[in-house]
C-alpha cells in the first residue's frame, strides 16, 4: 500500500525554528571541527544555506537532498538510513534533509509533490529523484551508482586552510537571516562593502540575501515559473521565476529567460542587465554557465 504524504505548501510555522535551530547547530560544530576535516556527511537544509551547502557542494561531491516530514514513517526511515549511509561514506556524498513542513521554501524550489522525495543533485543541477520509501539495501545501491558515475566528474572536497577571524558584524547578519529579517542581513553586508567594495564573498552574500527575500514565502502568491510563461512580457514575473530557477539549480534556464526578456523588452535592457549580473554574482566567475551567459548577454545589449 502506498502511503505517500502528498505535499501542500503552508505558511512557515514554529517547525521552522526547530529546522534553523539545527541548522546553526551543525554550523557550530562544523567551526569546531578541524581545518582540514571537510563538511558534515549530514545536514538540515534552510533557504539560508541551501545555496552553499546543497548547490554548490554538490559541485564538488554528490548531495543527496531528502524533502520529508516527520509524519511519515517513510520520511523517518529514510533519514535514518541515509545519514548512516553518508557517515560511513567517508565524504565522497552529503546528505541534507529538508523538513517539508518546516521550510517550505525549499521543496516548492524542487516542486516536490509526494512525500518522502529524494533528489539526487551533482554540478549544481539535480540529477535523478525517486519518491517513497526504499528498503536499505536498494538505498545502498542507489547511493553508490551516483558516487560511483557522478563523483569522478565534480572536483571533490578541498581541504580547507585556517580561516581568519570574521567580521563580527558577520554574526548579526547570519542572525538576521535565521529570523528573517533579510533587509537588516542585506544592510549589514552593504555597510561592510561600503568599507571593502572588492570582497566578492561578501557581495555574494549580499546577493543570496537579497534573492532569498524575493523569494520568502510571505511574498509569494503564486507558481512564479507558471506565472511567468503565462505572462512572457511582464518582467517582474520573469525576473521572479528567474530566482525560482537558479534556486532549483538551473541557472542557464533563469540566464536564457533573462537574455530572452532584454530582447523582447529592449527598454528594459538595462534593468535586466543590471539583474542578470545580480545572479552571476551568486556563482564562480569562471563557472562556465556565466561566462556562457555573459557571452550571450553581450550580444543581446548590442
Amino acid at each position: 500500500m502506498n502511503n505517500q504524504h502528498r505535499y501542500v505548501s503552508g505558511a512557515i510555522d514554529l517547525g521552522e525554528v526547530k529546522a534553523r535551530a539545527e541548522a546553526r547547530e551543525q554550523a557550530v560544530a562544523a567551526a569546531a571541527r578541524p581545518a582540514g576535516s571537510g563538511p558534515a556527511p549530514f545536514i538540515t537544509v534552510t533557504p539560508e544555506n541551501f545555496e552553499v551547502e546543497i548547490v554548490r557542494r554538490s559541485t564538488q561531491v554528490p548531495v543527496v537532498v531528502l524533502v520529508g516530514t516527520p509524519r511519515s514513517p517513510e520520511s523517518e526511515q529514510l533519514r535514518t538510513d541515509l545519514e548512516a549511509l553518508a557517515t560511513a561514506a567517508g565524504g565522497t556524498f552529503i546528505v541534507g534533509y529538508a523538513d517539508a513542513d518546516a521550510t517550505p521554501a525549499v521543496a516548492q524550489a524542487f516542486g516536490v509533490q509526494m512525500l518522502p522525495t529524494v533528489i539526487a543533485l551533482g554540478g549544481g543541477r539535480p540529477l535523478t529523484q525517486f519518491e517513497g520509501g526504499q528498503p536499505l539495501d536498494a538505498l545502498r545501491s542507489w547511493v553508490d551508482s551516483l558516487v560511483e558515475q557522478v563523483g569522478p566528474q565534480l572536483s571533490g572536497l578541498e581541504e580547507a586552510p585556517a580561516e581568519e577571524p570574521e567580521d563580527p558584524r558577520l554574526e548579526a547578519a547570519l542572525a538576521a537571516l535565521n529570523t528573517g529579517d533579510f533587509d537588516a542581513a542585506i544592510a549589514v553586508y552593504d555597510e561592510i562593502l561600503a568599507e571593502t567594495p572588492g570582497d566578492t564573498n561578501i557581495t555574494q552574500a549580499r546577493d543570496t540575501a537579497r534573492l532569498l527575500k524575493r523569494l520568502d514565502p510571505v511574498n509569494q502568491t503564486e507558481d512564479p515559473i507558471a506565472a511567468a510563461d503565462a505572462a512572457p512580457g511582464d518582467v517582474e514575473k520573469q525576473f521572479r521565476a528567474a530566482d525560482a530557477e537558479i534556486v532549483a539549480g538551473a541557472p542557464e534556464r533563469a540566464f536564457d529567460r533573462l537574455i530572452g526578456l532584454m530582447t523582447a523588452q529592449p527598454g528594459e535592457k538595462a534593468r535586466v542587465r543590471d539583474r542578470l549580473v545580480e545572479l552571476f554574482a551568486l556563482f564562480d566567475a569562471a563557472d562556465p554557465r556565466v561566462t556562457a551567459a555573459r557571452t550571450k548577454m553581450a550580444s543581446a545589449l548590442f
